[in-house]
């Protein structure tokens, strides 16, 4: 047998077997108050017979011990450990004890037997709890049985035992109030008490607090004072240094042993319950933990000593009462200040711990004050109480205040010495997942900044978006997506990947995205664009590696023209027949290589074809060929979706659940939906004055036949005003007007002349440039771009 194992958590826990366990329960006289039908099969004796006699008598593990004291001893406690436990009874109500005897009796075979023995701590006569168990049940059980714990349930035949079951947490070392309502609920359906044993989880056999040195401590009190009825003399100043030592030998046991159990993460909730659950039961009662609001906010806050006007947050609340009988009184998650003049405040300010031997009723009226229309005076009256400062790096970060019931000892020196170690130990840990928080925070806001809030609706085509931080390497990365509006109803989609981790490659990704969207704003070619990219990664570090796939859709003419980096290639789904294909494209360096030209490819599309764009890490898996990757890609991208957002969860739940994936991803679905032919209009202009009045008709008759006529007036002004503008400054001959209808009524007119009209402020007496203030101030949106033959000027207006 192990001792001092935490439990696990209730829904780890599996048990392999049980084993019928007898129950014996003892009064503070040490008679037997309760004999259960176990004990009567593994000790012999009627309930009628046992009930009021000393248990001493009844429970014969000690008879063989004269025998063969060798057999009665497992991991040093055994038999002896059970007798010092029922003969000092009344100084066992802090310490369980456990072992493992012979039991010998006339006419019966010599029996194993494993006990434990729990002191209870109750307003009921009963002060100890033994179980037994026959070792001898376990002989068919396989070796790999790590860890045995018992268990019982209510009994009809024990008034009491309800009571006793609900007090698990109470009396059993390492157990919640969840866990024993587990217990009790799986036991209640068999009728009687048994002994689980597990093959695989850590579950508590005997007390974590000292278990052998308690024993140690009786036997060797025991073997003094029988010395001394002996007339043998014994050295009661080396005795009782003895004991001290052991003593403190077992608080340094119990901090090693928390301090193994709390901090098994970075999450601040999950370490801000394994504080509170490591010292209730078995150092306190009750555990209250409160921290500065800004911890809890996982954010970062000064350096200076709190005051009145601190909030502090309730952050946790465990207890061994009644379920229910706090929640009212001290709810978890309430905020509050400390007045200046509690025991709480005090401890704030200091950093010192705070002993109370005991609450008063004064002292108890005082706190409750604090309580709005809530009495808390019958909850904390009488209880000894020790408020320990959760601190880190010099400062305070909360406290835990420490409550004990009147039937326990009050805390004292020794309790305070150990409490504030538990809370420094406890303070560091939680400040160390304060911390871990709100990096993950910063992390996190930085993420989101950079990550762009793409349009679902753009001319032409629909898109859907997803972002996976790394699994294992924090939540910055340098994966990133893009979509950006160009002239002409087009789109550009971009995905990209910075090599490596962290917040350079965070940075870098910044640096590159906002790069890509301004050389697509002057509507370069995908290949000249990367080249451009190409030429900054350079300039910012030769340590600086990216891929990106960049792909402008035209709508109007039904193609995508792509340029990849060293990027995966893109996925195209077919409408016409839902076939999915990766599209052969020039691989290309990546970004930051220098030296390598890039190729840029253009590919036809139908109205309802997807494109999927993605970073690797959605299908790159360590040990895995890529290849079965993109093959899943493929499939999953092919799948029957009622939505583009439902299109995109199909393919991250075929390719994120196969395990090993430590890179985040980025995903990029757009459904090409083009632009019907009836929805655009182009006319050839000459750069003629009059070309400006034409230019309106042909715009007023256009609206009037797609049913637009509440746009016309502004439209008509919007064109008279481009038209003019070319006809003013452009050098060429003819100029084009074209109007698309899709989402906004786009209006374009381009001409040869390669140089962009600016916005500028005309003086009073001047009568030209006043043209596209006109334009900026009646337009939803308007721009310039350059074009292989010279440039274009747009405007959109909103559709009623």
């Amino acid at each position: 047998m192990d001792s001092g194992v935490p439990s696990a958590p209730p829904q780890e826990y599996a048990a392999a077997g049980r084993i019928p366990l007898a129950v014996v329960v003892v009064d503070g006289d040490g008679l037997v108050s309760h004999w259960s039908t176990g004990a009567r099969r593994l000790f012999g004796p009627a309930r009628e017979a046992a009930i009021g006699r000393p248990a001493v008598e009844l429970l014969p593990v000690f008879g063989a011990l004269a025998a063969d004291a060798a057999d009665d001893f497992v991991d040093g406690y055994g038999g002896q450990a059970l007798h010092g436990a029922l003969d000092a009874l009344g100084g066992l109500t802090d310490y369980p004890a456990a072992g493992r005897a012979r039991l010998s009796d006339p006419g019966q075979d010599r029996i194993d037997v494993l006990w434990w023995a729990y002191p209870m701590v109750g307003p009921g006569r009963e002060r100890l709890v033994v179980l037994a168990a026959d070792a001898g049940q376990f002989a068919g059980a396989d070796e790999s049985v790590e860890r045995i714990a018992p268990g019982f349930a209510l009994h009809t035949d024990f008034p009491g035992f309800g009571e006793l079951a609900r007090g698990l947490p109470e009396i059993m070392p390492s157990m919640s109030v969840r866990e024993s309502n587990r217990i009790v609920s799986q036991i209640l359906e068999l009728g009687y008490p048994v002994l689980e044993f597990s093959h695989h989880d850590r579950v508590p056999v005997t007390p974590d607090w000292g278990v052998p040195r308690r024993a140690e401590r009786l036997a060797r009190r025991r073997a003094a004072e029988e010395a001394v009825a002996a007339g043998h003399p014994v050295d009661a100043a080396d005795l009782e240094q003895d004991l001290e030592y052991a003593a403190v030998r077992e608080r340094l046991e119990f901090l090693n042993e928390v301090s193994g159990r709390i901090g098994s993460s970075l999450d601040l909730a999950r370490t801000i319950h394994e504080v509170s659950a490591a010292v209730v039961p078995r150092f306190s009662d009750v555990a209250c933990t409160y921290l500065r609001e800004e911890v809890v906010a996982g954010e970062g806050f000064s350096e200076g000593e709190p005051d009145a006007t601190t909030m502090w947050h309730r952050v946790a609340f465990e207890h061994v009462d009644e379920p229910g009988r706090w929640d009212d009184v001290v709810p978890v998650g309430e905020s509050m200040p400390f007045p200046a003049h509690t025991p709480f405040f005090q401890c704030m300010i200091t950093g010192e711990p705070v002993l109370v031997p005991r609450i008063t009723e004064e002292m108890g009226t005082a706190i409750a004050e604090q309580f709005d229309k809530r009495d808390m005076r019958p909850l904390i009256n009488g209880r000894s109480m020790l408020i320990a400062p959760l601190k880190a790096r010099n400062v305070v970060l909360g406290c835990m205040i420490l409550l004990r019931h009147p039937e326990r000892p009050e805390f004292n020196d020794m309790d305070r010495v150990t409490g504030a170690e538990l809370a420094a130990r406890a303070g560091l840990v939680i400040d160390n997942a304060r911390m871990y928080t709100y990096q993950e925070n910063v992390a996190e806001t930085l993420q989101d900044s950079m990550l762009p809030q793409v349009t679902p609706r753009m001319a032409g085509c629909d898109t859907a978006t997803r972002y996976l931080p790394g699994t294992l390497l924090g939540r910055v990365g340098g994966d990133w997506f893009d979509s950006v509006k160009l002239p002409g109803s087009r789109t550009a989609l971009v995905v990209g990947d910075v090599m490596g981790h962290g917040l350079n490659s965070a940075a870098m990704m910044g640096q590159l995205r906002t790069a890509v969207q301004t050389m697509a704003a002057l509507d370069l070619p995908p290949e000249q664009l990367l080249r451009g990219l190409d030429d900054l990664a350079q300039r910012m570090g030769e340590h600086y590696l990216a891929t990106c796939l960049y792909a402008v859709y035209d709508p109007i003419r039904g193609e995508l023209h792509l340029a990849n980096a060293g990027h995966i290639p893109p996925v195209i789904v077919r409408a016409e027949d839902g076939r999915s294909e990766l599209l052969d494209l020039p691989t290309g360096a990546p970004i930051g290589v220098g030296g390598v030209p890039f190729e840029s490819v253009r590919v036809p599309v139908s109205p309802g074809d997807r494109l999927v764009m993605c970073t690797d890490g959605l299908v790159e898996v360590r040990g895995e060929d890529i290849g079965v990757g993109l093959a899943t890609l493929c499939e999953s991208a092919a799948h029957p979706a009622a939505s583009m957002d439902d299109a995109c969860d199909t393919i991250i739940r075929a390719l994120n659940t196969r395990g090993g994936r430590k890179d985040d991803v980025a995903l990029l679905m757009a459904r090409l939906n083009g632009i019907e032919p009836g929805s655009v209009a182009t006319w050839e202009l000459s750069l003629e004055a009059r070309e400006a009045a034409r230019a309106r008709r042909l715009v007023r008759g256009q609206l009037a036949g797609w049913g637009l006529g509440a746009l016309t007036e502004t439209a008509e002004q919007l064109v008279g005003e481009l038209v003019a503008n070319a006809v003013r400054h452009a050098d060429g001959r003819r100029a084009e007007l074209r109007l698309v209808r899709a989402g906004t009524l786009l209006c374009e007119v381009a001409d040869d002349d390669h140089t962009l009209p600016t916005l500028r402020g005309a003086r009073p007496e001047e009568e030209a440039g006043r043209g596209l203030r006109v334009v900026s101030a009646l337009a939803r949106e308007w721009g310039t771009s350059r074009t292989a033959r010279g440039k274009t000027v747009w405007c959109e207006l909103s559709l009623p």
